[in-house]
């Protein structure tokens, strides 16, 4: 082998013999004879889970599960305070009240640090169609224009993709196109169709108006409903002119599509009163437990504080908000104190602008290479699975699966043993770049989209119990993360 071979093989075998024998080094491997004098220490490879972690960690488990702080948490948020989308009174009412909580907590460093974030406003909105006489769903997309107060008047030209669109190209030009793709129902391995079905929404718009279209309709993004539209961000930074874009529910996108293929040629209206303000003043929300031994290096928990303007934001993101908030508090009441530093970080802007996750990033960009862990949750909270690994070197990613599912084996008591490669989540993507191991929170998400981004997204979709198991996953997972000797992880890339 070469010599730049060496030192990877090296590394790689002994992340594997950590790995496989770490806990049994740490208590079955019998005593080496003395060293000679004057000799170096003999040194193993470090010990991924060592008896006294596991052993912290079902303490945390336990108490975690037996504790009302996140549901009391949860409940503060979405039914004192509600929807809190970028830029709005609810989004700084939430800022303040997370400050508040933490503080009451006694933990360092709480603070709110400054981000701008857009501020878009949703205004009057609605949808006619012409014949037959009847109102429709809608809710306009994020980030979209409005319409002239009168609104827009035009025929719908259903397509189900980009293929379809351009076959009924010269049909586009001053019509409303109907973007009808369906969202595949949940998988039980492949998991949700989300991440293919969501381009329409995001790039629908601008698609449209490439070939004359005055607005465009948007299938909601979800596999079942009861007559629920979901909203989400559009683009409106490259390509022709903006038009202004709507999501409607699949009742409505069926009932239309039914109308185009029987030649009846349905007109809408679509009145739309939305506008854009610029940036205004935000802030991320960030507390610690310090760490004893390393407290310089970082573990960071976090959830997303702002929500869309519909709803509670219960799901998205209130309960991965109060998981991290409740598993600092966890760990402090305890009275634990972890190697490294834990700290939880609220994102702001997630939903429309991820301005937070690039704040956070530049504003601590000297300690980036000593935030050595990252956990998001943003996926609702359901029952536990684990966790979804990331790194920026492939080989590493496949290395971290590996020592998660070492980390993550005292939680077979809550079911979340389960470590596999895959998105962490949108908030840690500025700390990708740096090595940070990413981890994507992961539960059950067979409903998980029958209320994203919905006026049915409120407190009560949200199982206690489950989120106590999730607090107790996020809680006992930040511990072991802040104590294992096997990270961090980036010291085995070459620069």
């Amino acid at each position: 082998m070469g010599d730049g071979e060496a030192p990877r093989v090296k590394n790689v075998l002994r992340f594997v013999l950590t790995t496989v024998f770490g806990l049994t080094l740490a208590t079955s491997v019998p005593a080496a004879p003395p060293e000679p004098q004057g000799a170096p220490p003999v040194t193993g490879p470090p010990a991924v889970l060592t008896p006294s972690t596991a052993t912290t960690m079902k303490r945390i488990t336990d108490a975690a599960l037996a504790s009302p702080r996140a549901w009391e948490l949860l409940a503060e948020l979405c039914d004192d305070i509600g929807h809190r989308l970028s830029g709005s009174p609810g989004l700084d009412e939430a800022i303040a009240w997370a400050l508040a909580r933490l503080k009451a907590a006694g933990h360092e460093n709480v603070r709110a640090e400054p981000v701008q974030v857009p501020k878009w406003v949703r205004g009057e909105e609605s949808l006619w169609l012409e014949s037959p006489r009847r109102r429709l769903s809608l809710l306009g997309l994020g980030g979209s224009i409005g319409t002239p107060p009168d609104g827009v008047t035009a025929r719908v030209v259903v397509v189900a993709d980009e293929a379809a669109l351009e076959a009924r190209a010269a049909e586009v030009k001053g019509a409303i196109v109907l973007f009808n793709n369906k969202m595949p129902p949940h998988h039980p391995e492949k998991g949700p169709g989300y991440g293919d079905a969501v381009r329409f929404r995001a790039r629908g718009p601008a698609l449209a108006a490439n070939y004359g279209a005055v607005g465009v309709l948007v299938r909601s993004v979800t596999a079942r409903s009861l007559y629920t539209p979901h909203t989400g961000a559009t683009s409106t930074r490259e390509g022709p002119p903006p038009i202004p874009a709507a999501a409607i529910p699949l009742e409505d996108a069926e009932l239309l599509s039914r109308l185009d293929r029987r030649g009846k040629k349905p007109v809408v209206t679509l009145r739309m009163g939305a506008s854009d303000h610029g940036l205004v003043p935000s802030a991320n929300v960030v507390a610690e437990l310090r760490g004893g031994d390393r407290p310089e290096e970082i573990v960071v928990i976090s959830g997303h504080l702002d929500s869309w303007d519909v709803g509670q934001g219960a799901h998205d993101d209130g309960s991965g908000v109060v998981m991290a908030m409740a598993s600092l508090d966890l760990l402090r009441a305890l009275g634990l104190t972890p190697r490294r530093t834990i700290r939880v970080v609220l994102w702001t802007n997630e939903e429309n602008g991820l301005r937070g996750a690039f704040g956070y990033a530049e504003a601590h960009a000297a300690e980036l290479a000593s935030h050595v862990a990252a956990i998001e949750a943003d996926t609702g909270c359901f029952e536990p699975v684990g966790y979804r690994v990331e790194h920026r070197d492939p080989a590493t990613s496949v290395e971290a699966v590996a020592l998660m599912e070492t980390l993550l084996a005292p939680l077979a008591p809550v079911g979340a043993t389960h470590a596999e490669l895959g998105f962490s989540g949108a908030d840690l993507i500025p700390l990708r770049e740096a090595g940070v191991l990413l981890l994507g929170h992961h539960m059950d998400l067979a409903t998980y989209f029958d209320f994203h981004h919905t006026a049915a997204d409120t407190l009560d979709k949200v199982d206690p119990a489950h989120l106590a198991q999730n607090v107790a996953t996020m809680a006992a997972t930040a511990w072991a993360l802040a104590e294992t000797e096997a990270l961090p992880l980036r010291t085995e890339l070459a620069p």
